[in-house]
């Protein structure tokens, strides 16, 4: 699956990659998809949650070595 931007959360804890993955699709049209690079371990639990509660989809996790890729969906105008 392709997406449209990427939010380079590499190294950063808990909730910063929710927190950029917010500010980023609150940037972008509705439909589009962001790329959610993250290594912490608590992003698997947090950007679903986000998701969830911004009413966004999280298309597909995938691993890529030692980084997860959470593929967000844009759904509405809000973050």
């Amino acid at each position: 699956m392709d997406w449209d931007e990427v939010a380079d959360c590499e190294g950063m804890l808990c909730p910063l990659p929710v927190l950029r993955a917010r500010k980023r699709l609150l940037a972008m049209a509705v439909g589009r998809v962001l790329c959610v690079r993250a290594t912490d371990a608590m992003a698997a639990v947090d950007l679903p949650h986000f998701c969830g509660q911004a009413g966004h989809t999280l298309l597909e996790t995938r691993a890529e070595g030692g980084v997860a890729l959470y593929l967000i969906r844009k759904e509405k105008g809000g973050g």
